[in-house]
């Protein structure tokens, strides 16, 4: 059971706009953004690429690719920051004069994961002079110096963790390199190829090549918004800067074509987009067809400039997600099913679950691993073979705060050397890959681990709240005020409230989800709620303590808003 902790009052200072109430004043100054331009930074105040290692090499061996007309391939990823920074790659280098510029990706059952040997043999067919890399490459050792045996150059433009070595690229450009003084270490891997642009273009004005103009390169910013949100990387001053700005861009109508289409086939209003539209529709669309068939479609989508062609793609990646929420249901319940037998609290419940079926689909693991930590709040690992038969498994690991899972990894890697082939990520999501025979032993290793680690404090799930709502501020205007104020994310989470409400009436919605009536104390006229898997075949009590979030009803329309109930005890 998750425990409530309101997040400690804030003074907030004095200066703000009278556009910004006071409620969003609070719930600013609580995350840290006691001042206007902290709450809503805007471009003007974007960190310069200056401190970024790496660029200096990077852009001067991307100007002599393009003076000379050589033929660069951007390497991109399976996942919606891979693709993403994959089509700002291609995007922003033909922006910037690059006329021999074309791109591929990995495929999941295929490569493997980054730019692997196997991929590097399939690239030979278009015959690169230079490969930029984008959301991996810091850990692709083998497959980089493939590609350098062939004569061709690599750049890596990164953000995951390195290792102990680094790959022998020509450059890297990782603001979590050792050393690197960039402030901001959260970009995620569109965020860095981004950047990267921007010091090319800066390289490139300084050599006297844009004539009268240059490319305007914030046309970009809405696929950097939607990788950025995606990948769950730390919503910093810097990437909310990013972010809000894309988000006026698809808000106008402004973004790539696949962005609008992909908005329109997940059935949201572009002009009212959120950043929880990209990371609960837009994103698992892209990351779809990664997980289930080929993130080359999902590019493709990315790329194209025709509406028709947008609309199609989109349309067949809304089916594969489809596909993907069936297969993720029956992992789920398998998943459900395996925990069933030990749960917290029973004898000899893992602290951290290993879980392995022959069945699975190695696409889809990263996702049964989410919703077993959000259940259990506790890291997870959900391992399936690499593919059908396969003798070699993929993991994928889900952490909660307080438990660096990637760094975990490293400790039972370095304890216990071989018995992981590879592995790499982040504090909060990590994946690795080990043979299905040393499956028991990393367990063992793994759990030890855990146990030396894991604590009574770590394990108790709390929910931060911003404290009460005031009875006149239940309305339409505070609601679009708060869904408006972000972009919200992680690291600068999106406003929670809590308080205790007489549940009047209630009723079971499409089989998992509970409809409720409720009155609060200090108000006259009711309110709708709607709790999202809230049905536990049992009814909700008469009186409840709520944790919420406050949001119009656009359903409803016209003045309707509704708490959208995100956790529910017994008052």
């Amino acid at each position: 059971m998750a425990r409530i902790v309101r997040r400690p009052l804030v003074d907030v200072q004095a200066g703000w706009p009278d556009s910004i109430p006071a409620l969003l004043r609070r719930v600013y100054a609580a995350r840290g953004a006691s001042t206007p331009e902290l709450a809503q930074p805007r471009l003007a105040g974007l960190l310069p690429p200056d401190r970024l290692r790496g660029l200096e090499s990077a852009t001067a061996l991307l100007a002599d690719a393009m003076a000379a007309d050589r033929h660069i391939v951007v390497v991109g990823d399976f996942d919606c920051d891979g693709a993403t920074a994959c089509a700002t790659g291609v995007r922003g280098l033909r922006l910037l004069g690059a006329r021999r510029v074309s791109h591929a990706v990995p495929n999941r059952m295929v490569h493997g994961y980054g730019l692997s040997p196997a991929l590097v043999d399939e690239l030979a067919a278009l015959r690169p002079d230079l490969l930029l890399t984008v959301d991996h490459g810091i850990a692709c050792h083998a497959g980089i110096e493939a590609a350098r045996a062939r004569g061709w150059r690599v750049v890596v433009t990164d953000h995951h963790l390195p290792g102990p070595r680094l790959p022998a690229a020509d450059a890297i450009v990782n603001p979590n390199l050792p050393g690197d003084e960039f402030p901001s270490k959260a970009l995620a891997g569109v965020g860095v190829v981004f950047y990267l642009l921007l010091a090319l273009r800066r390289h490139l004005r300084g050599a006297g090549a844009f004539g009268a103009g240059e490319p305007d390169l914030s046309t970009l910013l809405d696929l950097v918004a939607v990788g950025t949100v995606a990948d769950l990387v730390p919503l910093d001053a810097n990437n909310r800067t990013l972010v809000a700005a894309g988000l006026r861009r698809l808000r106008a109508g402004r973004g790539c074509a696949g962005l609008r289409a992909l908005t329109e086939a997940c059935g949201r209003d572009a002009a009212r987009l959120t950043a929880a539209d990209i990371g609960f529709a837009i994103g698992p669309r892209l990351n779809a067809a990664g997980r289930l068939e080929d993130m080359a479609l999902g590019i493709e989508c990315l790329l194209t400039d025709d509406p028709a062609r947008a609309r199609e793609l989109a349309q067949r990646l809304d089916g594969i997600n489809a596909e993907r929420r069936t297969m993720q249901q029956a992992m789920t319940d398998d998943a459900e099913a395996a925990l069933s037998r030990v749960l917290p609290g029973a004898v000899g419940a893992p602290l951290a679950p290993c879980l392995f079926d022959p069945e699975w689909h190695p696409g889809v693991i990263g996702l049964v691993a989410s919703k077993m930590k959000e259940r259990l709040h506790r890291p997870v690992l959900a391992f399936a073979p690499a593919e059908p038969g396969s003798a070699v498994l993929r993991g994928s690991a889900r952490s909660i705060p307080g438990f660096h899972i990637r760094d975990a990894l490293a400790a039972v890697d370095s304890a216990h050397p071989g018995l992981i082939e590879r592995f790499g990520g982040h504090a909060m999501a990590a994946g690795l890959t080990l043979a299905q025979s040393q499956l028991a032993a990393f367990e063992q290793a793994w759990q030890a681990h855990a146990a030396g680690v894991l604590d009574d404090g770590l394990l108790q799930a709390e929910l931060l709240s911003d404290g009460e709502l005031l009875p006149r501020e239940f309305d339409r205007f505070h609601a679009e005020a708060l869904r408006d104020g972000g972009p919200w994310g992680q690291g600068f989470p999106e406003p929670l409230f809590d308080g205790g409400f007489d549940v009047l009436d209630w009723k079971v919605v499409g089989e998992r989800h509970l409809r409720l009536t409720l009155r609060h104390p200090d108000r006259r006229e009711p309110l709708a709620a709607i709790q999202f898997g809230g049905w536990q075949g049992q009814p909700p009590s008469p009186q409840a303590h709520l944790a919420y979030r406050l949001a119009p009803d656009d359903y409803r329309g016209g003045q309707a808003i509704q708490l959208v109930v995100e956790h529910r005890a017994t008052a």
